[in-house]
């Protein structure tokens, strides 16, 4: 369906405006004449390397000035006419039937559909989980399974496993195969918006339809099918909304679902935000040619960009914000990844911390027994145990051989501390309470060796910059003990300055190095059991350097025998369950997912970016354990080529044209020539927004890291082969040569749907393979096709 506007003829309306000002058309002429005149003279003399005549006009293919689309008074605002479009439907019914066909096979957990199903089956039994990405994609998983009376029974438990009769295969991955399916139809759309002609936007439709790659990611329970139809349309609506009359109906509509789609981009997956930038960049670029026009004045160009801005920043908090609200009101009960959270938020959720931490009081006071949890990041608590420091490390430097405090990432009688004032002897909770206020000093004693901490200036194991931290021992050599710590509550309003459990964040600062606790997420080597490093650093204020109270109980025997024993078998009494606001929840997820980053191990298919545009490397997604029929993520060799070949292209004829303009030769016309730079700027930009910033990432990477930055190179590649035919038909005068340029064309296009349906086989896992035949789909060495059964 396509939205029109009908508009005033522009001679009609310039009359009008000019009777209005008492002028006469021919007046108005004269004065234009001279004013061209006088351009035309000053841009001679600065040696433009634009044409004179050119100069004095708006580019045609850029965004026309409001004044030239203001409609008339007597024809209405807003006509919306729907005009079906024969090569849209054909694109998404092939797209259709090749995302569908035998969508249940495998009817097994697939490469990632490990995570995504377990996720989606989380969401329907309300169990809070944690993901590094915004939950949309996830949700709507959720919903179609939901719909068809799914309960979220399955545990998909690894790679592999079969899904059981409770299991609707077809429903979870019904949206991913949905979305690759309209993806097509998408990016005809875009190349008709940029005025391309029918036959190459169908060319453009085609070839997403008969890339292997795009195919296979389609067919599962993957976040990219979704992402890329997002971010597609978001663009395409960009577009419109340029192209629309600024404040018409027509304009608020277009961006408003330009900004919601882009948004539920960023919501499937943070690399949306790429999207969002290349959004920004369109509009940005339309924003800056607009300048040179000063039909509009300075008042105006600010306002509407303003209003952009605005516009595109209420509805896509409103979105992003919306998602968030959903996910943190469904999942209410506790589940596996809870512990990632801080304790204040494990206690919010049903049969949580709650459940372990019932009854516990409420205040830390001397003679309190602790244990002290990392609040940011990696999810560890403060541990000790009776083994010391190496007296040399590796590197030649020596130790203090105190005792080991480290940071340990499971539950442990080691990880409780007792809390003690520096002038009382004992430890026991007295009548009268002695509650630790911000800005107290204590000392931390750990509970099963009875030994204080302790900071010195010996630098630390792992981290020497930082000090290290230990338990003291008494050696009785000249290294007196520092045992005294500064409580510094962050959040000290909240609780009237006083000490609490589970709620209070505090640092904790060595008095005499003022140096704080801190978590330096470096692991120790065997000698300190490969748990994290523990360390004091000058630089207080990190979060690393956050800690809060998870587990408390008051100490109420003097004799240290029976401190111990209960320490080892006293169980935690329960209490009510903390209520946090959905700003405190919102605000701590986004946190947590920003830097709770767990860095995967290397995997056999990974790869780097520099493998991607020549796909030197694929990912084994699924492999029958009777035969070779496998299901393997690769390209189409002839689509992935192609393209990278089209990009240098691209850039070869952009220098090539200005130098040849810096020469004042104008190949093309003024309106060819805004149409070259607009549309290929675009797709340029585009692939390289995707595609550059995952040199700088650190973590594992796929193939399929890749295919957003693919589609940008596919739709520049359709831009390149527009322009061939373009330059073939202006400077060509033999009609052969365009009827060769036009059968290598669509001989390419066979070539595209031959590789297609030979490598469909590692698409669909449907065909068994002979180890022959498997060989002779290894077009490439660095293939690592699987072959198990000759």
């Amino acid at each position: 369906m396509e939205t029109i506007t009908e508009s005033t003829e522009e001679s009609t309306l310039r009359n009008r405006r000019l009777h209005r000002k008492g002028k006469s058309i021919s007046s108005v002429e004269e004065e234009l004449a001279t004013k061209n005149a006088e351009n035309k003279q000053k841009l001679q003399c600065a040696g433009s390397d634009e044409p004179e005549k050119l100069k004095s006009q708006p580019a045609p293919t850029e965004v026309l000035s409001d004044r030239e689309s203001v409609k008339s008074d007597n024809e209405p605002r807003f006509v919306i006419r729907v005009q079906l479009d024969g090569a849209s439907v054909v694109l998404f019914v092939l797209s259709f039937v090749t995302r569908f066909f035998r969508l249940t096979h495998p009817n097994g957990v697939v490469f990632d559909e490990l995570h995504y199903g377990r996720f989606a089956s989380l969401y329907l039994r309300n169990t809070f989980y944690f993901d590094q990405h915004p939950p949309l994609g996830k949700m709507l998983i959720a919903g179609a399974a939901s719909a068809v009376g799914y309960g979220g029974k399955f545990e998909f438990p690894k790679i592999g496993s079969e899904y059981d009769a409770s299991v609707p295969v077809f429903a979870f991955r019904f949206i991913p195969a949905l979305c690759g399916s309209l993806l097509a139809p998408a990016v005809y759309s875009i190349l008709r918006q940029l005025k391309l002609s029918q036959s190459i936007c169908i060319i453009g439709g085609l070839l997403i339809v008969f890339d292997n790659a795009l195919l296979t990611h389609s067919r599962f329970i993957l976040m990219e099918p979704m992402l890329l139809l997002f971010s597609t349309v978001g663009i395409l609506f960009v577009l419109k909304f340029l192209e629309a009359k600024p404040f018409s109906a027509h304009w608020w509509s277009f961006g408003t679902v330009a900004a919601a789609s882009l948004t539920a981009g960023v919501c499937v997956k943070y690399v949306g935000c790429l999207s969002y930038f290349l959004a920004c960049y369109i509009i940005g670029r339309h924003v800056w040619m607009q300048f040179p026009d000063r039909t509009q004045s300075n008042i105006y160009l600010l306002t509407k960009s303003t209003v952009k801005a605005a516009l595109f920043v209420t509805v896509s908090l409103a979105l992003y914000l919306g998602c968030f609200y959903v996910h943190l009101n469904s999942l209410y009960k506790a589940g596996p990844h809870d512990s990632v959270m801080t304790s204040a938020f494990q206690a919010s959720l049903e049969g949580g911390l709650a459940s372990i931490t019932k009854g516990q009081p409420l205040r830390i006071q001397h003679g309190s027994q602790i244990t002290l949890k990392h609040t940011h990041g990696r999810v560890c608590w403060m541990h000790s145990h009776a083994h010391v420091y190496p007296i040399k490390y590796k590197d030649g430097r020596g130790s203090s051989h105190q005792q080991q405090v480290t940071c340990y990432g499971f539950k442990d009688v080691n990880n409780w501390w007792i809390v003690k004032r520096p002038d009382k002897e004992n430890i026991v909770v007295g009548d009268e309470p002695d509650y630790i206020q911000d800005g107290d000093v204590i000392q931390l004693v750990h509970g099963v060796t009875s030994r204080a901490l302790n900071s010195h200036d010996v630098a630390s194991a792992v981290t020497p910059l930082s000090q290290e931290v230990s338990c003291y021992i008494d050696y009785n050599i000249s290294m007196p003990a520092n045992l005294l710590w500064k409580v510094e509550i962050i959040n000290a309003k909240d609780s009237k300055n006083k000490w609490n459990a589970i709620t209070s964040q505090v640092r904790l600062i060595h008095v005499v190095t003022n140096a704080a606790l801190k978590f330096t997420g470096e692991q120790l080597p065997d000698w300190g059991f490969n748990q994290f490093e523990m360390a004091a650093d000058r630089r207080q204020f990190t979060i690393d350097t956050i800690w809060n109270v998870e587990e408390h109980r008051y100490t109420q025997d003097n004799e240290r025998k029976d401190v111990l024993e209960k320490l080892l078998k006293t169980e935690m009494i329960p209490l009510e369950p903390t209520t946090l606001s959905f700003w405190d929840k919102f605000s701590e997820l986004q946190m947590k997912m920003l830097l709770h980053a767990e860095k995967m191990e290397g995997h056999m298919y990974s790869s780097e970016p520099f493998d991607w545009p020549l796909m030197d490397k694929g990912i084994a997604y699924w492999v029958d354990s009777t035969s070779n029929a496998q299901i393997h993520l690769l390209g189409n060799l002839v689509i992935w080529y192609t393209a990278t070949l089209a990009i240098v292209a691209y850039v070869g004829l952009l220098v090539f044209y200005l130098i040849r303009r810096r020469r004042k030769i104008f190949d093309l016309s003024e309106e060819e020539w805004q149409k070259f730079r607009f549309g290929g700027e675009i797709f340029l930009a585009g692939y390289f927004i995707h595609y550059l910033p995952y040199f700088f990432v650190e973590r594992t990477l796929f193939l399929y890291n890749y295919l957003p930055a693919l589609l940008y190179k596919i739709l520049l590649l359709c831009f390149v082969l527009e322009h061939i035919q373009l330059v073939i038909k202006k400077f060509v005068k033999v009609r052969l040569v365009s009827m060769i340029y036009s059968t290598m064309l669509w001989g390419w296009v066979a070539g595209v749907i031959y590789f297609y349906s030979k490598f469909s086989v590692l698409c669909y896992g449907t065909t068994e393979l002979s180890a022959d035949d498997v060989l002779k789909l290894r077009l490439k060495d660095t293939w690592d096709l699987i072959v198990h059964k000759p």
